[in-house]
């Protein structure tokens, strides 16, 4: 999860810099109630660069706040994602986002159900063992394209944090593990083993795609296992340079399919359960 000291952070910053209004008088600037935005006489847009009546506040959604945030994401990483640079995006004050927004864990979280509930839902397979897996593969592909988000989600009990709408993928899982047999306890171990091997993978390329871009990660050592020493190590010296290539290859759904069957029961799957 990202530093709960961020928020904190935040707050000071933002309280430290933050001018007050002065108070109004005669013809001059008004502050607005539950924005802070300023706008001085007709036609003056103040600073969020908006005309409109004297006194007006300049209003800003949910919608166009998430909208902002994911522009900087994409732009700088979610790591540089801070209320005082968003706001910033927005052509407002921190202190005026914060009665949006109460701290970047919260806006992440708001994202992330945000990008989920736009994901369509594939049509899933009546087997269940089939199920578990197609639901476990949308949620690796929703999340690779986003893999910052899987990182938030690194700590146990984060479907918590999630909407209902949100968490159909979990819950196919679970439903998929207890119709091949498991008990309700069993299909939560099954769920949080494969999201383990889902999250690791996604955070793992991630990673080893971002970091000699950033020159964060020392140069490999030519790339080839060709040096070694066979003595020592003779079955990686046999692979030698084709390690590389051997490694960068797509074994997700194969790894996810053979962990799914080795951790649900060989027996007889049940009906499917309803609900009245």
């Amino acid at each position: 999860m990202p530093d709960a000291r961020e928020t904190s952070d935040a707050r000071e910053t933002s309280d430290a810099r933050e001018t007050p209004a002065p108070k109004p008088q005669d013809g001059a600037a008004r502050t607005g109630s539950r924005t802070g935005s300023r706008t001085g006489p007709a036609g003056d847009t103040g600073r969020s660069g908006h005309t409109g009546r004297t006194g007006r506040p300049r209003l800003t959604s949910r919608a166009e706040i998430l909208a902002a945030a994911r522009r900087l994401i994409d732009r700088d990483g979610w790591e540089k994602l801070t209320i005082r640079r968003l706001a910033a995006e927005l052509g407002i004050g921190a202190t005026t986002l914060y009665h949006h927004i109460r701290s970047k864990d919260e806006l992440l979280v708001l994202l992330l159900n945000h990008h989920v509930d736009q994901i369509a839902h594939p049509q899933l397979p009546d087997d269940p063992r089939d199920r578990v897996v197609a639901a476990a593969t949308a949620l690796h592909d929703a999340l690779a394209d986003w893999p910052w988000a899987a990182e938030i989600l690194t700590a146990d009990g984060f479907v918590g944090l999630l909407d209902a709408s949100a968490l159909w993928m979990v819950e196919a899982v679970v439903a998929g593990a207890e119709d091949c047999g498991c008990t309700p306890d069993q299909a939560v171990d099954v769920f949080r083993d494969l999201w383990y091997y889902t999250v690791g993978e996604i955070l793992v390329r991630a990673h080893s795609a971002r970091r000699p871009a950033e020159g964060t990660h020392p140069a490999p050592r030519g790339a080839s296992f060709s040096d070694l020493d066979a003595t020592q190590v003779p079955r990686l010296a046999a692979i030698g340079d084709r390690w590389p290539e051997l490694a960068a290859r797509d074994t997700y759904p194969r790894g996810l399919r053979a962990f799914a069957d080795a951790l649900l029961p060989h027996a007889p799957p049940t009906a499917p359960r309803t609900t009245d």
